[in-house]
């Protein structure tokens, strides 16, 4: 079993919150990381985001919905979404091809299950309601649904970019750990909503296996979110500017 795990998601090519994130991790005495997808998709540094991982003892990583929007781009969405094409244009083959062949799910130890969204969808918010347009947490019925034959005592889910911890009526545990890279966002599906940590800061989580429980501790980091406000803003995303500086679309 591990001592210390290291718990990132949504990345979101943000290589100035990730390298802060790591070095507070390594403070911290995290030496192995897994990572829940979403990991190269934003107007800032994907290629550099990519290098970093590479370098980094991530013993698991799975894929998210916008990592699919990369390896599954057309020629058309190419041309639909700047951002994109930036994201592309910048990764080239390999990098590419290596989110091509991250699963969907994973398990570690046959005790922490790893997701983006839910099991069966990472475009779906598992901890998550956001039918009102803001997020409510879900009956725990609703989550043991939506996790299916999913057994393992640790679940760690990801796409909301909100840190959040439930227990589970039969013991289970399903942590998200926030955001690495983005504060913030709105989207329109299922229906327009937003998401919002009303802070700057990188966002990650410690899962620890001690004496048969777990301990979880949830950490923000501050970072050079400036800087990555900037570099979206001269890509022409004022909306991911403004959710990088500070935390709210509104």
């Amino acid at each position: 079993m591990f001592e210390k795990l290291g718990v990132l998601s949504d990345i979101h090519a943000n290589a100035l919150a990730l390298k802060a994130v790591l070095r507070d991790a390594d403070g911290r005495g995290v030496r192995r990381f897994v990572n829940r997808g979403d990991l190269l998709y934003g107007p800032l540094q994907p290629l550099e985001t990519y290098r970093i991982l590479q370098s980094t003892n991530v013993i698991a990583t799975v894929a998210g919905n916008q990592d699919r929007a990369i390896f599954n781009a057309t020629p058309d969405d190419l041309r639909a979404s700047k951002t994109l094409a930036f994201v592309n244009h910048s990764l080239g083959d390999d990098p590419i091809l290596w989110l091509r062949s991250l699963p969907g799910t994973a398990v570690i130890n046959d005790s922490v299950f790893l997701c983006h969204g839910t099991p069966a969808s990472d475009t779906t918010y598992l901890l998550e309601d956001v039918i009102s347009g803001n997020p409510h947490v879900r009956p725990a019925r609703s989550i043991a649904e939506l996790l299916g034959s999913v057994r393992e005592p640790a679940i760690l889910c990801g796409h909301s970019h909100i840190a959040r911890m439930i227990q589970l009526p039969g013991g289970q545990l399903v942590l998200n750990p926030g955001s690495v890279g983005l504060p913030a966002y709105e989207d329109a599906l299922p229906v327009n909503h937003f998401m919002e940590t009303y802070a700057p800061h990188a966002s990650y989580a410690v899962l620890e296996a001690r004496s048969g429980s777990w301990i979880v501790s949830f950490h923000r980091v501050r970072y050079e979110w400036d800087e990555a406000a900037m570099r979206a803003r001269e890509l022409g995303r004022e909306d991911w500017a403004q959710a990088l500086a500070a935390g709210r679309m509104r």
